[in-house]
């Protein structure tokens, strides 16, 4: 069955990074554009960043741009998000998704997993 997993949250202060993983399984991970979400609390869900199927074409939130950076290795079947400069602002939970191309939207949704920045 399909699977994503994520891994890599936890608690940073301010200025701090962190690297985020998605280990996927049960699907044909190298044809999917695959996404980050996050969801604050009290907060809808919204795109992070997104990579496209070979890597070759990424894009970011406004928020993310300049300090976050999506990237993937087919081999492994994992996406990552480094996240540099983090913000109090950039607190939530942080989802991995499988993307469909045709629409855009999201066809499977990992469990998440919890990033805080606070000093």
């Amino acid at each position: 069955q399909v699977q994503l997993v994520e891994s890599g949250g936890g608690l940073v202060q301010p200025g701090g990074s962190l690297r985020l993983s998605c280990a996927a399984s049960g699907f044909a991970f190298s044809i999917y554009t695959m996404s980050w979400y996050r969801q604050a609390l009290g907060k809808e869900r919204e795109l992070v960043a997104s990579i496209s199927s070979g890597g070759g074409s990424t894009k970011y939130a406004d928020s993310a741009k300049g300090r976050f950076t999506i990237s993937r290795d087919n081999a492994k079947m994992t996406v990552y998000l480094q996240m540099n400069s983090l913000k109090s602002e950039d607190t939530g939970v942080y989802y991995c998704a499988r993307m469909s191309s045709a629409s855009g939207t999201i066809t499977y949704l990992g469990q998440g997993t919890q990033v805080t920045v606070s000093s």
